[in-house]
C-alpha cells in the first residue's frame, strides 16, 4: 500500500512539474525601441522654468515589450521623460485600439512607466517660460504618442518563445540617499527573458533613484545615469533592456551631484553590473502564466494649485476636486508588478511589496501617470520636516498615498 501511495504522489509531482514547464514554454516576448529626442530649443523638464535644450549628450528612448502566454497578453512600455500623464496613455490606447497586433490584445492592458529623467522634454507643462504658458510642444507630443504606438505594434510582431530567470541585490549605498529621512529601499530586482538559444531578448530592472545628476547642470538631452545603465547592459548582454523607476518620492536623490558626465555614466554602468551579477546567481521563473488587473480611481485634489494649472491650460487635463487616474497589478509567473501614479515615498513602495507573495517584486513609480509627490501624511502635519513645504506643494493632498494603497490591496486580493 505504501509503495502504491508513493507511486501516486510521484506521478502527481511529475504531472505538476510538467505543467509548470509547459506554462513556461508557452510564454512569448517581443520588444522594440525608438529614439524620442526632442528638438533643440524645446523646454527642459525639471528645476527652473524657461530652460531650453542646446544639444544631445545621449539618446532618449521609448521601449515597448509585449508579453503573450497563449491566453493573456499585455504591453509594458518605458519612456525616458519626467513623467507621462494619464491622458497621454489614453491617447496611446486609442491608437493601439485601431491596430491589429496579430494576437488577442486589449489596449487597456498597456502599462507605461517613465524613468523621470530631468534632462528630457517638458511633457507635463510646468517648465515653459513661466506659469502663464505651458512648456509642452504639441507637435512633439504627437510624435511621442505615434512613436510609442508603433513600438507596441512592432514588439507584437517580434514575439518569440522565451524562458525567464530573475535575480535581486542592492545597489547605490555610496551615492543614493533619502534626503528627507533614513527610510529607503535600495533593492535591485531584475527579470530576464532568453530565447531558445540562451540569448537575451529582454531584461527588466527595477531600482529607485531620481535621474537628476544633470539637472540644472547641463542643457543637453540625456537619460542621466540611466544612459550608462542602457549602454552597459547592451554591451554585456545584448538584446533590449527596460529601466523601471521605483518609489523615489520623499526624496530619493544622488548625493554627489556635480560629478562629471563620465562619472554619471559610470553610476549607471555600476547598476548594470549589479543587475548582471544578480542574474548570475539568479533562479529560473517556475511559471510564466500572465495575469493583469487594473482599476481607475478618482483621487481627491486638496491642492488648489493643481486645479489652477489645469484651468489655465498649463496642464492640459481635467482636474477639479478630483482627478482620474489608474493603478495596475500584473504578474509574469511568480514575478509581481504594481504601479504607483507618481513619485511615492519609499514607505508606500515597501508596503506594496509586503502585499506581494514570495518571488520577484517590482514597484513601478510614475506608472500610468505623474501626479507629483505622494508622501506620508506627516509631511502635511509638520512643515518643519525636511523639504516638507516643497514636497507638499507638489502633492495632490494628505491622503493620496493611503488611497492608492487601499486600491492596491484590493487588486492584490482580486483573482
Amino acid at each position: 500500500m505504501k509503495g502504491y501511495l508513493f507511486s501516486i504522489i510521484l506521478f502527481l509531482v511529475l504531472v505538476s512539474c510538467g505543467q509548470k514547464e509547459q506554462e513556461a514554454q508557452n510564454l512569448q516576448v517581443g520588444v522594440s525601441k525608438a529614439v524620442i529626442n526632442p528638438p533643440i530649443g524645446a523646454f527642459i523638464a525639471g528645476d527652473k522654468q524657461n530652460r531650453r535644450f542646446s544639444g544631445v549628450l545621449d539618446n532618449l528612448y521609448v521601449k515597448a515589450a509585449v508579453f503573450y502566454d497563449g491566453n493573456e497578453s499585455f504591453a509594458l512600455v518605458t519612456v525616458d521623460c519626467i513623467g507621462l500623464l494619464y491622458q497621454d496613455l489614453l491617447k496611446i490606447r486609442g491608437k493601439v485600439g485601431t491596430m491589429d497586433l496579430g494576437i488577442p490584445f486589449s489596449p487597456e492592458k498597456i502599462v507605461i512607466s517613465s524613468t523621470h529623467t530631468h534632462s528630457g522634454p517638458d511633457v507635463v507643462g510646468l517648465w515653459g517660460e513661466d506659469y502663464t504658458q505651458s512648456g509642452v510642444d504639441p507637435d512633439y507630443m504627437d510624435f511621442l504618442i505615434k512613436t510609442t504606438t508603433e513600438q507596441i505594434q512592432i514588439a507584437a510582431s517580434k514575439l518569440e518563445k522565451a524562458n525567464a530567470k530573475y535575480g535581486s541585490t542592492e545597489y547605490g549605498h555610496n551615492w543614493v540617499a533619502n534626503i528627507c529621512e533614513e527610510e529607503i529601499d535600495r533593492s535591485v530586482t531584475v527579470l530576464q527573458f532568453l530565447n531558445d538559444k540562451g540569448q537575451n531578448i529582454l531584461s527588466l530592472t527595477n531600482f529607485a533613484c531620481h535621474p537628476t545628476y544633470l539637472d540644472a547642470v547641463y542643457n543637453e538631452v540625456s537619460a542621466d545615469y540611466v544612459a550608462g545603465f542602457y549602454q552597459e547592459m547592451e554591451k554585456q548582454m545584448g538584446g533590449e533592456h527596460l529601466f523601471l523607476q521605483g518609489a523615489i518620492g520623499g526624496w530619493i536623490q544622488p548625493m554627489d551631484k556635480g560629478v562629471p558626465y563620465s562619472e554619471v555614466l559610470r553610476r549607471g554602468s555600476g547598476l548594470a553590473n549589479a543587475a548582471v551579477s544578480a542574474l548570475k546567481e539568479g533562479k529560473n521563473l517556475q511559471s510564466a502564466s500572465l495575469s493583469f488587473r487594473s482599476k481607475k480611481i478618482d483621487l481627491p485634489v486638496e491642492n488648489e494649485a493643481w486645479q489652477q494649472l489645469a484651468a489655465g491650460g498649463i496642464i492640459q487635463r481635467a482636474i477639479s476636486d478630483v482627478v482620474e487616474t489608474e493603478v495596475v497589478w500584473f504578474s509574469i509567473g511568480e514575478a509581481n508588478f504594481a504601479t504607483h501614479p507618481g513619485e511615492t515615498a519609499p514607505i508606500f513602495g515597501l508596503q506594496t511589496k509586503a502585499l506581494m507573495p514570495e518571488g520577484p517584486q517590482f514597484v513601478l513609480g510614475l506608472g500610468q501617470d505623474a501626479l507629483g509627490y505622494i508622501v506620508k501624511p506627516e509631511y502635511f502635519e509638520d512643515q518643519s520636516l525636511p523639504h516638507a513645504p516643497y514636497l507638499t506643494r507638489m502633492s495632490l493632498g494628505k491622503f493620496t498615498g493611503q488611497q492608492i494603497m487601499k486600491t492596491l490591496e484590493d487588486l492584490a486580493l482580486a483573482k
